[in-house]
């Protein structure tokens, strides 16, 4: 009765009586033995289960999805090109890898969205590795670390997606395991310089803005002489550029000088001076922080536990600050800012909040379900549920409302779940807007294949009324020809009249004809009118 009595009073306080305390913690080691594996089943399901219910969104994933379809339909193979151009934004991995899924699986939408969810998993296992190297006493570390990965709802978002950045982030891990073995191996810097390649065919030269201060500061969190840190670094940077130059040597004779200059400057190191797009303040990143880092930033324990870490007296700790804090603060000096930037980074803070009790065995603070309401009800209006006069997205939504509450409301119910088992948050919101996607509106309207299906027959005789096309519908539609941007309205309609079985593609909210569209389809948030040859 008295042990009764103890438990209750315990819970009066919303605290755990200590042997219940005790209990949780074992069960919190036992989950996170296997963690790796509980992660990645995590991921990989969340990552599934959102290609099947997601169309291919714009502007992003059709966009890369329609210059790896233009890179196997015309075999330019060294040098990407998008609706008929050169284009020199990215390096051209990521349509290599799709391209070799593909000449598996033939041209699918489905087995190229596959890839990059498949650097998510190697980037949590990676992590999990990691964190084993750096801490060999702790049995449990890579498990913790994995799953804290896995739980960022950020990371599975971003990581599900096809785009670069979870490929940029895995050579940032294989990078820094690069590094910590040199202290053993003093060939592994070898490894540095692979790792520094292969974010460079990834993203480009922004991997240096993410590995050279973790390669040049091994003194601060190795004690090793900064000499040693310097040739050490240059010389992995010079191999790395040879392994580069493989590629880009041939790439910039077949592409031209333009295409050189702007793969090694413009699209690149161009960026820190000037944001081209996507420029934003010195501060940007800061309040989008909670964001990046739920739900375990929200953990006030969490923090009392990590501000309480020996970061003076443990090096894995110290690396993994160092890796974090420096990619914010370069980031944030970058004029261009996107909050999928800092990706790369999360494996550092997954390193650090694995280490701290509250991932052992803890809560997260009931306080958090608060700001966490608001957010999912913005997010749920900015996706077009709510009042049908809101928005042109909201108006079909209302017989989504009732299951898109059940959903989110599930995943916020994970705020009870402790220590580990609160990695099932991120994957749990993240599940939630995939079946928001399948069930409601956002699935139809951000859908291009209604419209690709009605312009793929007038492959080479397509225009649209714009200034920029971005290949949105070139790969669901799979053409072969250029889609034609035309800015100014008459020169548009001068041209579908000259020109037999043609298509073109307006914005109903922008310039268009005056006269009535063949057929008319909401997408990316916007009416779209289709006007044929020969339409009255």
């Amino acid at each position: 009765m008295a042990d009764l009595l103890h438990e209750g009073w315990h819970e009066l306080q919303g605290k755990e009586p200590p042997s219940a305390g005790l209990a949780a913690e074992a069960r919190g080691v036992g989950i996170a033995r296997h963690g790796t594996w509980l992660a990645l089943l995590a991921f990989g399901v969340v990552a599934v289960v959102g290609i099947l219910a997601r169309p291919v969104l714009p502007v992003d994933e059709t966009r890369y999805l329609s210059v790896a379809w233009e890179m196997r339909a015309h075999g330019n193979w060294l040098v990407p090109h998008l609706n008929g151009a050169v284009y020199s934004h990215k390096p051209p991995l990521l349509f290599w890898l799709i391209n070799l899924v593909w000449s598996v699986t033939g041209v699918s939408a489905f087995a190229a969205r596959l890839v990059g969810p498949a650097f998510g998993l190697a980037t949590i296992a990676a992590t999990a590795g990691l964190a084993r190297r750096l801490w060999p006493e702790d049995a449990a570390a890579g498990g913790r670390a994995a799953l804290v990965l896995a739980g960022f709802a950020a990371f599975d978002l971003y990581a599900g997606l096809t785009m670069f950045d979870t490929m940029l982030a895995l050579a940032v891990v294989l990078g820094v395991r690069a590094l910590v073995a040199t202290e053993t191996q003093p060939r592994a810097w070898i490894g540095l310089s692979a790792a520094l390649a292969f974010g460079a065919l990834a993203k480009g030269p922004v991997i240096l803005v993410h590995l050279l201060p973790i390669a040049l500061a091994t003194p601060l969190w190795r004690g090793e002489p900064w000499r040693v840190a310097a040739l050490r670094t240059l010389k992995a940077v010079a191999l790395a550029l040879l392994m580069v130059s493989l590629w880009l040597i041939p790439a910039s004779f077949f592409g031209g000088p333009e295409y050189r200059d702007a793969v090694l400057w413009t699209q690149s190191a161009g960026r820190i001076a000037d944001p081209f797009a996507h420029g934003r303040p010195l501060w940007w990143f800061l309040p989008l922080l909670p964001l990046l880092l739920w739900p375990w930033a929200w953990s006030g324990r969490l923090w009392r536990e990590v501000a309480g870490l020996g970061f003076r007296r443990d090096r894995g700790l110290r690396l993994a600050l160092l890796w974090s804090l420096s990619a914010l603060l370069l980031f944030s000096l970058i004029a261009s800012k996107q909050l999928h930037y800092l990706l790369p980074a999360l494996p550092a803070v997954a390193l650090i909040f694995a280490r701290a009790g509250a991932i052992r065995g803890g809560g997260l603070a009931a306080a958090g379900l608060l700001p966490l309401t608001l957010g999912i009800t913005l997010l749920a209006l900015a996706l077009g549920f709510g009042p049908a006069d809101m928005t042109a997205l909201a108006r079909p939504v209302w017989g989504s409302l009732l299951p898109a509450a059940l959903l989110l409301a599930l995943a916020g119910a994970g705020f009870v779940l402790k220590g580990p088992r609160a990695a099932l948050l991120g994957p749990g919101l993240v599940l939630a807007l995939d079946l928001l996607f399948l069930h409601g509106a956002p699935g139809r309207i951000y859908n291009p294949d209604p419209i690709a299906r009605i312009i793929a027959p007038h492959d080479g005789a397509i225009a649209i009324c714009s200034d920029r096309y971005q290949g949105e519908f070139s790969f669901a539609a799979r053409l072969r020809e250029p889609v034609l941007p035309i800015g100014a309205l008459q020169d548009a309609l001068h041209w579908l009249d000259t020109t037999p079985d043609a298509i073109l593609v307006c914005r109903m909210d922008g310039s268009h004809p005056e006269t009535g569209p063949a057929a008319q389809i909401d997408f990316n948030g916007h009416p779209y009118g289709l006007w044929t040859s020969g339409t009255d």
